[in-house]
């Protein structure tokens, strides 16, 4: 139960900067960690400016720095020294769902061996892992480019993360996960979930601008979209109940929860399934 609470508690909220964000931000706990998308519909400097309205709202903001969005070093050099001057020093780095690059970086393996060459006050870079696969991309390609970008991150002595797809499988995430650390992957894993999630607000957002491999990821798996479209919502507790067990073992350090901007019910739902796990506690000690 304490790694299900950990879990929990830990949550990182993602958000897309969207104008229906607006009214929802008042939800947010109180100094919450937040990612902060970069999608193709928008630009990178959206997602600083919602990142900086986010620090300024006192949360703990991480901006998502796609690479095939960055459209030169310079533009490079421009967006880390806004985020310094934020205070930050902290970003999550995906490849980018635009179909060309809008400059020299294609992947997010090319901008982490650039970092190396520029002036930056990183101290930590999340990365992305597909446990149950990329629509796009072959498992071997994708397990030898989270090894190399762990290779990268300990060369440029930075620490790291990797954040997953939104999962909805179990079995699929532990046995991803035990092969890699096996295999010599080390850094700590946040597992990716949907939140609460109505139906209409996941269809309509995800029809608007998609939200990357997960989206397309969902396209192809029908089951998957049946679970996000039941009546109601859907309800990660299942899931995070059955990784829980295996969280310290594997180092699963936290949950990356998709938001899709709901985030008044997706808080909710977390807070009710932090009272149920207090609950057991009382229950198991006899209170």
């Amino acid at each position: 139960m304490e790694a299900r609470r950990r879990l929990l508690a830990e949550a990182q909220w993602e958000l897309i900067p969207l104008r229906n964000l607006a009214e929802q931000l008042p939800h947010l706990p109180p100094q919450s960690p937040v990612s902060v998308t970069a999608s193709a519909s928008k630009t990178l400097e959206d997602t600083l400016d919602l990142t900086a309205e986010l620090c300024s709202l006192g949360h703990r903001p991480v901006p998502h720095i796609a690479a095939r969005m960055v459209a030169s070093r310079d533009h490079l050099e421009e967006l880390l020294g806004r985020i310094e001057s934020m205070g930050l020093s902290e970003i999550f780095l995906v490849g980018g769902d635009v179909t060309s690059p809008a400059g020299p970086f294609d992947s997010a393996v090319g901008l982490l061996e650039a970092l190396r060459e520029v002036t930056h006050s990183l101290i930590h870079i999340g990365v992305t892992s597909y446990p149950e696969g990329h629509a796009l991309i072959t498992d071997a390609v994708l397990h030898e480019a989270l090894h190399v970008k762990q290779v990268l991150l300990a060369e440029a002595g930075i620490e790291g993360h990797a954040s997953t797809q939104m999962c909805f499988h179990p079995k699929a995430i532990v046995e991803w996960l035990t092969a890699e650390r096996d295999s010599g992957f080390s850094l700590p894993v946040h597992l990716g979930i949907p939140g609460s999630v109505d139906p209409s607000r996941l269809l309509r957002i995800g029809s608007r601008l998609g939200v990357g491999a997960s989206l397309r990821y969902l396209r192809k798996n029908t089951g998957a979209v049946a679970r996000l479209l039941r009546p109601g919502g859907y309800d990660p507790s299942g899931l995070v109940d059955k990784i829980a067990p295996h969280a310290d073992r594997l180092d699963v350090a936290g949950l990356h929860v998709f938001t899709f901007n709901a985030i008044a019910d997706t808080v909710a739902w977390r807070d009710a399934a932090l009272a149920k796990n207090s609950s057991h506690r009382k229950r198991a000690r006899g209170v």
